[in-house]
């Protein structure tokens, strides 16, 4: 770290936290990005969605974010922030951020972009699969398995909903009950209706050949081939850093089942800790690439402008000193 206090220290270097370092760096403002290596879309290969940037891999995407934001003067370094606290005195004396090797930094305001983890059903095999041929979303992945085979995994009441989603994308769609609740008669009759299979049973496993994902192995032994598996992860914030600083997060529910947890945030990003900003799936959870950027400069902007506000303050206090 080139200096000891920035305006803003960005925790989480992903689309959202680079792209809020690369317009706060723009506004001349001085800039550091901790940056902990665990992007959400790693697994997958490539980011879909983002205009003028479609297909590109998500490293090469972040590559390129990082090259902008530093050619404007943010510093970027690796690093895993472990806590955050507000320094005592006044409220704009800032904040610390301290990093798990005990690095330190200090800033007058924090952009905490650190997104979620997917958390996958217990069944053997779907992390060693997650963003190849285990996936959740078909706007992200659904082009790339179009008209081939896929399985739709139930764990909850959102299983019929996905099954007839994907339906979009590909006409030999299976929803595989395993956990999940068994559909309602009016489901049932909008699964038919769309020649969507349904497998009773719970799911044992997944079969891999050549280092492919081939088929869903049921408990009774019986082998269903596929070619790509849905399942409804559970999103988590890492909200860590973001706890340090006494805010909590809260459980979010689709169709009545909770599917998640954030940490809730105004439309610009401000939390209820005066001077903490947040962007990106950290606080919301369906957010894709090109939207946490979007955010991540919504988040820069807002906080520019309390900054500016702050400077005018301190500056009239100093002219009527």
């Amino acid at each position: 770290m080139e200096r000891q206090r920035y305006d803003v220290v960005v925790v989480g270097g992903g689309a959202a936290g680079l792209s809020g370092a690369l317009a706060l760096a723009r506004a001349r403002r001085s800039v550091l990005v901790i940056d902990a290596g665990e992007p959400r879309n790693a697994p997958a290969s490539h980011v879909h969605n983002y205009l003028g940037r479609e297909s590109t891999p998500p490293g090469e995407l972040l590559a390129i974010g990082r090259s902008e934001a530093a050619g404007y003067g943010a510093e970027i370094v690796a690093g895993r922030v472990a806590s955050a606290e507000r320094l005592p005195g006044a409220q704009d004396a800032g904040f610390r951020v301290v990093t798990e090797d005990d690095r330190s930094a200090e800033a007058r305001r924090l952009l905490v972009t650190t997104g979620l983890v997917d958390e996958l059903p217990p069944v053997p095999g779907l992390a060693e699969r997650w963003g190849r041929e285990v996936l959740h979303c078909p706007y992200c992945h659904g082009h790339e398995v179009a008209d081939r085979p896929i399985g739709v995994l139930a764990t909850g009441p959102l299983a019929v909903h996905q099954a007839l989603m994907w339906r979009q994308w590909s006409d030999d769609v299976t929803l595989f009950l395993h956990t999940g609740s068994e559909p309602s008669a009016e489901e049932y009759e909008e699964l038919a209706a769309r020649d969507v299979a349904v497998v009773d049973g719970e799911v044992a496993g997944l079969e891999i050949a050549d280092d492919r994902f081939t088929g869903v192995r049921l408990a009774s032994g019986r082998v269903v081939p596929r070619e790509a598996l849905v399942v409804q992860a559970r999103f988590t914030a890492r909200s860590a850093v973001l706890e340090s600083l006494g805010l909590t997060p809260v459980a979010q529910e689709m169709a009545g089942t909770v599917v998640g947890t954030y940490i809730p945030s105004d439309p610009t990003g401000a939390t209820e800790v005066p001077g903490v900003w947040v962007a990106g799936n950290v606080t919301r959870l369906t957010e894709q690439v090109v939207g946490a950027a979007a955010a991540g400069l919504m988040a820069a902007g807002a906080l520019n402008g309390d900054l500016i506000t702050e400077d005018t303050r301190l500056a009239v206090a100093a002219r009527r000193a």
